[in-house]
């Protein structure tokens, strides 16, 4: 660990202003988008938590709870005990290329060597249950990569994943996205990679300290895995899996998906062989993903709050459930009278804020009420939900392992024929 990994007694925000926005983001039912919403609405996380009880008050629903200013003064001082610390979106070292995910985590937990986070990378992903051959090429391919300077990014599961940190780890360019907390090592038997991961790359999670993973935690690791990297290589890959997920999701942020070929024999290698069949790139080497592998690396964006959010060259899609940004008007001094909005206009902007996760309509459910068996384009479907299209990314894939829609050509979609008896 070096002095430069470690938390900096400064940082982007004011003190008080930093915990407020730590307990804003650990508040139960505010997920991403509604906190940038919140955030832009409020100006500030120390004003946001003083409107919440009125605003969730207006909903009828109950209060969340929010972490105590202790709980979380205690929690940051604990993570710089563990060398690690929580990274705010408006932080200057967030991971680079989150920046650009619509719905960036606002928080993450991470400890060991930050830098990595903001390199050029390559996702790589698979079956646990992988083959000797698919362990051995996983093992190369990212021996390789990061010889050539790339940083390669998993999720520390049995099988692919860890042969893919093994084959970077000597280089220290690996980077973990894991499903529970920073001090809760998963599998077992990984801990001692889990460990040498912390002192040469670096961990990250959206779960707090103490967090045991449970199945709902792993679509999230999915998200940073899809996020973090430039392209996504999927090494044997059942038909129905959480690998799939993740090639999804970094189709969603349009970042490269790779696929090596397998037998049609072997179930382990139907996914990937699907993938390649609707157009990612094969890989046989890792010299198939440098020669397409884009390593120029855009710009920081903003965090989506701040007035200059808006680039003149976006790196992805907007769709108009993106979270908005402050106006670009001129600042106001605080006691200058603005004109009064109308009772319908408050309304409406307190509307806009209220957290998504406390709405009634959960993001399966939005797709199952829109979905039918005549197909939709992908983009159709986005553009008339409320969700972000990372989210309606993973609530599709997890629809189609269940059996209950099927991709089509053309990027759309449809619902299954229910089987009657």
């Amino acid at each position: 660990m070096t002095p430069s990994d470690l938390p900096s007694a400064s940082s982007s925000t004011g003190s008080a202003e930093r915990v407020a926005m730590i307990r804003l983001a650990r508040t139960a039912g505010i997920g991403p988008v509604n906190f940038s919403r919140l955030l832009a609405t409020y100006g500030t996380a120390l004003r946001t938590l003083e409107a919440l009880p009125h605003r969730v008050q207006r909903t009828g629903r109950p209060m969340p709870d929010v972490p105590t200013i202790s709980e979380i003064e205690d929690e940051i001082a604990r993570l710089a005990q563990q060398g690690a610390r929580h990274l705010l979106r408006s932080d200057p070292d967030y991971p680079l290329l989150l920046t650009h995910v619509p719905d960036a985590p606002p928080l993450l937990f991470a400890r060991g060597h930050i830098d990595r986070l903001s390199l050029s990378s390559v996702g790589i992903v698979g079956a646990r249950n992988a083959s000797t051959a698919g362990l051995r090429l996983a093992e190369s391919i990212s021996a390789e990569l990061a010889a050539d300077g790339l940083c390669i990014v998993s999720g520390l599961a049995r099988g692919i994943d860890a042969a893919a940190h093994h084959g970077a780890l000597h280089r220290g360019l690996t980077v973990a996205a894991i499903a529970g907390g920073l001090d809760c090592p998963y599998p077992p038997e990984h801990a001692k990679l889990h460990h040498e991961i912390a002192e040469h790359g670096c961990l990250i999670t959206e779960a707090p300290p103490g967090t045991m993973p449970q199945a709902r935690h792993f679509p999230r690791r999915n998200r940073l895995i899809a996020g973090l990297t430039q392209g996504c290589l999927v090494i044997e890959a059942a038909e129905r899996s959480g690998t799939l997920i993740t090639a999804r999701l970094a189709e969603s942020y349009l970042r490269m998906v790779f696929a090596t070929p397998g037998s049609p024999l072997d179930p382990r290698s139907r996914g990937g062989n699907r993938l390649i069949r609707q157009g990612c790139v094969l890989v046989e080497s890792a010299a198939d993903i440098l020669a397409d592998l884009p390593r120029h690396l855009p710009a920081r964006q903003p965090a989506p709050w701040t007035h200059d959010s808006t680039s003149d060259t976006p790196l992805f899609q907007t769709v108009k459930e993106s979270p908005p940004t402050v106006r670009q008007s001129s600042p106001q001094p605080c006691n200058e009278k603005k004109p009064r909005a109308s009772q319908k206009e408050q309304e409406s902007q307190e509307n806009e804020a209220i957290p998504d996760e406390m709405s009634p309509s959960t993001p399966r459910e939005h797709l199952l009420t829109l979905l039918s068996i005549t197909p939709m384009p992908v983009d159709e479907i986005v553009s008339r939900c409320q969700f972000s299209v990372s989210t309606v990314a993973t609530a599709l894939s997890e629809l189609e392992l269940d059996g209950i829609i099927e991709r089509l050509p053309g990027g759309r979609v449809a619902r299954l024929p229910e089987i009657t008896p």
